[in-house]
Parts: C-alpha cells; structure tokens; sequence
C-alpha cells in the first residue's frame, strides 16, 4: 500500500476516534466517504492510473474505505449507545413523586343529554336497549312497516353495506327504531325501553350530520292508549328542559310504523329562541301508537296487546336545552368549544333544575 493511502488511512481513523458526538462523527464521515470526500476521490481518479498499476491501486483503495466505513459503524454505535444514556438519565422521572395537577376532563354534551335522559326515563320504569350499529334492511325498514318504495331506503338517504346477514341487504342503521324490533322479537310484553344511539344517513349541514344520535322510546302493554303516550312526553320534556309548565301540543302527523300518528311541539319564542315563552311553536320529536302490523311483524298480537313509540334527536335536544346554534362542532374536537360547552364530572347532576356544569 503506498504512503499516501497509510497516511489517509490513520489521519481518518484518528479523525473517528476523536469524534465525541453524532455531529462530529457526521463531519468525519461526509469527508472520508461523502459525495466529495477523500476516498471517493481516490476512487473516481482510478482512470487516471496507469492500466498495469490500475488493479492494485484500486483493491489498495478500497481496503482503506472498508475499514474506515467499519470504524464509522463501530463508533457511531458506541455515540448513540451514549447519546440514549445521556437522554434516559435527563428524563428520569420519580414515580414515587405526587402528580403534577392536571387540567380535569368534561363530558360531552352528548354524553351528558344521554345519561339525563336515561334517568329521567328510568325513574318512569324504562330500560335500555342496544343494538347494532351495522344492521339488516328487515329490522331497519321492513319490520317498521317502512315499504320497498319509500324514499328513506333509497341509496341517496341510506348508507348500504357490502353483504349480507340471514340473505338480507346490510346497511348502517338510519334509526334506533332496531332496537324496538330485536326487543319485541325477543322477549314477551309487556316491554318498556328506550334506545339511545348512533345512526347514519347521508345528509351534512348546519343542523343534519351524517353520524348522529336518536333516542327512541317504546311502551308495549294492556290498554295502553294516546292518555299513556301523552303524560309520558309531557313529563319528559317538561323535566328535561327544568320548564314545570312548559307549554307541549300534540300534532296529527304520519309515520309508517305508527297509527294514529303525532309530531310534538314545545312552545318557544321565534325571536328570542327563549323556550316555554311567546306563542310560537317548535318541533321537538316524533310519536304514535304502534302500528298493528308492526306488532303482528314481532309475533305480537294486536288484538291483545297495544302500545306507543316515539323517537327524537339527541343533537337537536341538546342544541336547544343550551344555544347551541351549529351541528358541525359537536364532532371537530375542538378543546376550546368542549370547554366551553362540557360538563364537569364531579358536579352533581340535578336532572329538575338543569345540569351543573
């Protein structure tokens, strides 16, 4: 090997040694083997020797690059090895130290409206039922008396899936109304739940989102009738809302799964968005005495037994319970309206006189 690759050879390998950090160690490497380093200028400059002294030249060179690239391994690992000490020694922590206070989580709005109606409907004798978000076109639509015509089942409202279950076209559920039919298909009456939950449809503004929340209400017994319907809404909304004397108007409507059917008003004022005041009318949800052929779908016999259903958006009670103008916020994560609109978990809940924050 001739003097001038020994030389190059040991004024690296001590330039290796020398290098005390990553950075260092970058310099010496970029200028050894680098793009314009020193040994890959020896290397491009082959053509240049003489052909004879061409092969020896170029295996003499290329032994002094594999063992400074070698020594570039060998020492960059013995540098992280270090440089990783040298981090877990600075970010030790003592977990035996108390915890550093921290800002308290909230509750959605969601959430909260959920767990109030779940006690407000359990302090009448209701259950909770659950369903499946993913959910067969017969439980959806069929059973609920909904037919193969109506608009609500086209693609355009819908979100079908791929597959099937039991040869039945699978779709996300646009309603918690499955629930009432897993529930009447599943045990005897008398039956009382409600069914909070998600559900699809393709609708996206202001006021609609295409994931949303409903909570639907079942009553199936003996003699049940429109007075039974009535009283429970009435008190529902009136203690939802804190309002004893909340103004409520029950309105001719249709629904295919319910016969007679009713929307629900609540009183409000137009110009203030003040609820239980002026002489305007706001639509809350939808009810009705289920319908006959609903109840003979689930193996229940109409001539014996009798009921009243009803369904309202989870989203839009929220919105009016605390003025909330916009849909679209409920879903962005955003810390500063969650702040804002959350509830803290450790207050008490006082399900008559609106909700501590």
């Amino acid at each position: 090997m001739s003097d001038d690759l020994d030389e190059l050879r040991g004024r690296t390998l001590a330039a290796i040694d020398a290098a005390s950090t990553l950075a260092e160690w970058d310099a010496v490497r970029v200028g050894a083997v680098g793009k314009s380093g020193s040994l890959t200028q020896l290397l491009k400059e082959l053509g240049k020797v003489a052909p004879e002294q061409r092969r020896e030249r170029g295996a003499a060179v290329n032994q002094v690059k594999d063992a400074v690239s070698a020594a570039l391994d060998a020492r960059r690992s013995s540098l992280e090895a270090a440089a990783l000490d040298a981090r877990l020694a600075s970010e030790r922590m003592d977990v035996s130290a108390p915890p550093r206070p921290t800002a308290l989580g909230s509750i959605h709005p969601i959430s909260r409206t959920m767990e109030e109606m779940a006690a407000i409907f359990g302090a009448m004798g209701f259950e909770v039922g659950e369903g499946l978000d993913v959910e067969t076109d017969w439980f959806n639509f069929s059973a609920l008396n909904i037919p193969s015509h109506h608009p609500a089942r086209a693609d355009h409202d819908t979100f079908y899936m791929p597959g099937t279950r039991d040869g039945r076209p699978l779709l996300l559920r646009t309603q918690t109304s499955d629930v009432q039919i897993i529930t009447m298909t599943s045990r005897e009456p008398p039956i009382r739940i409600i069914s909070p939950g998600r559900t699809y449809r393709a609708d996206h503004d202001a006021t609609h989102s295409p994931m949303f929340h409903q909570c639907e209400g079942l009553v199936i017994d003996r003699g049940i009738t429109l007075g039974h319907l009535k009283g429970c809404l009435i008190d529902f909304l009136r203690a939802f809302f804190g309002i004893s004397n909340l103004p409520v108007r029950f309105r001719s409507s249709y629904f295919p799964f319910t016969e007679p059917s009713m929307e629900v008003d609540i009183g409000w004022n137009r110009k203030t968005g003040e609820l239980g005041a002026g002489g305007d009318w706001l639509e809350i949800l939808g009810s009705g005495m289920v319908h006959p052929k609903v109840l003979a779908n689930c193996g229940i016999d109409p001539r014996e037994w009798q009921g009243f259903a009803f369904g309202m958006g989870v989203e839009r009670v929220t919105m009016l319970k605390h003025g909330m103008p916009d849909l679209r916020p409920f879903y962005e994560s955003d810390m500063r309206w969650l702040r804002h609109y959350g509830f803290n978990p450790l207050a008490p809940t006082m399900l008559h006189e609106g909700v501590a924050r």
